[in-house]
């Protein structure tokens, strides 16, 4: 009965902490991100640096393009910026929009352009900018624009994005960013049309700065992934180690370790640890493969989905199969096993399997699939070895029950 109790305890904590990260991890994600006068915008990505969100809506028949960028700035009193360049990937050359606090508190936008690292021009700037305008909330700056691009800059733009700690004067002249790693890095190219933004590789850095950042500040493209890749590649990663890994250990742990006295109650500790830490893991990997069902296409597939769900299902009950756990001598507690083993070798089967499903729709480099074909021959061999070590002794003990009138030992399995 103590058992039970610590167990039921232990469960409602693990479901408290799984409710807290999913509040966090929506909130760092541009998906799930609101607007006070409730625009609504097509694409979005999670910037990568900067702590940074861009939203748009474009329109290609005739180039207009509205979008909201978030960031917060440096200090209470700094900027945010986010820009275009038409002719490289840095900054030197960006049209600028840049939002910040006035002396009494008022929000504003202006335009720059940045002809070089040391000429920063407030004005006009080389696409027409219309309905601009910012607001601050809970330490973030939210900068909205609507903007008209010349045809020839086609589909795919090099953007630049940046935040400041204080402004040089009431005009709206700004100091100089930051030159941390990120401010540095804070450039790269975005497809207008299917929403990927790859970040910076170094180099030149931010819009509205006027001195140039720590990099040699030649044009050099853009690296990273977008941000739908990182979600797929986080879902990948959570799932593999939930479904793929530690469900199994778990199940593993309290079929061949409760046969050997001197790992009771240890093993029933370690299967509770090991599935209540398997299914955090994989409904944050559930979660964001929900977000990459509804932002991406490209990510799409019927039967993955489908696993992915039942697995869900079949984990959840077999979570919530702890608290309805009946005394060993209770009359339902042979119906309880069958329900709990059958859902359990359920979530083994189907969570290997939608792994190599999720392998081959993200093609990682091949030492992925071949760390976890190796990690499951591993397992394997292990299992074989106990499988036949713990008949062993229980045959030993059954044997031993016969020739001395009753043994008081575990059961077969």
């Amino acid at each position: 009965m103590a058992s039970t109790s610590s167990s039921r305890i232990l469960l409602l904590t693990f479901l408290l902490v799984l409710f807290q990260q999913a509040q966090i991890s929506n909130s760092l994600t541009c998906s799930s991100q609101k607007f006070n006068k409730n625009q609504l915008y097509k694409q979005c990505t999670d910037l990568p640096q900067l702590k940074s969100y861009l939203h748009w809506t474009y329109d290609s028949t005739n180039s207009s393009l509205d979008i909201a960028f978030i960031a917060p700035p440096d200090k209470p009193d700094g900027w945010v910026a986010w820009a275009i360049n038409p002719t490289s990937t840095g900054m030197a050359g960006s049209q600028t929009l840049a939002a910040y606090k006035r002396s009494d508190g008022s929000m504003t936008v202006k335009t720059y352009d940045v002809k070089s690292y040391n000429e920063v021009v407030q004005g006009k700037i080389g696409f027409q900018v219309s309905n601009m305008e910012a607001e601050y909330v809970d330490g973030v700056i939210k900068m909205y624009a609507s903007i008209v691009l010349p045809e020839s800059y086609g589909k795919v733009v090099n953007h630049v994005w940046q935040v400041g700690a204080s402004l040089k004067n009431e005009n709206g002249d700004l100091n100089v960013h930051g030159f941390s790693s990120d401010n540095k890095k804070s450039y790269g190219k975005l497809d207008l049309m299917s929403g990927s933004s790859g970040g910076g590789g170094g180099g030149g850095g931010g819009g509205g700065s006027t001195s140039p950042p720590g990099g040699s500040g030649s044009a050099t493209s853009g690296g990273g992934i977008s941000s739908k890749q990182r979600k797929a590649n986080i879902h990948g990663i959570l799932n593999a180690v939930s479904w793929g890994m530690m469900f199994p250990i778990g199940a593993f742990a309290a079929r061949y370790l409760r046969v050997f006295q001197s790992a009771d109650p240890a093993w029933f500790y370690i299967h509770v640890f090991c599935q209540l830490s398997g299914y955090v893991l994989g409904v944050a990997g559930w979660a964001t493969g929900l977000q990459l069902g509804k932002q991406a296409q490209g990510y799409g597939n019927t039967l993955h989905r489908n696993i992915g769900i039942t697995l869900f299902t079949f984990a959840t009950l077999q979570i919530f199969a702890l608290l309805l756990r009946p005394r060993k001598d209770h009359k339902l507690r042979f119906y309880w096993n069958i329900y709990h083993h059958g859902l359990g070798y359920g979530v083994l089967v189907l969570g290997i399997i939608n792994v190599f499903k999720g392998l081959n729709l993200l093609q990682p480099l091949k030492v992925w699939k071949t760390s976890y074909i190796i990690f499951l021959c591993v397992l394997a061999g292990i299992v074989l070895v106990l499988e036949v070590l713990t008949w062993v002794v229980v045959l030993k003990r059954k044997s031993d029950k016969n020739h001395k009138g009753g043994y008081n030992g575990a059961t077969a399995l």
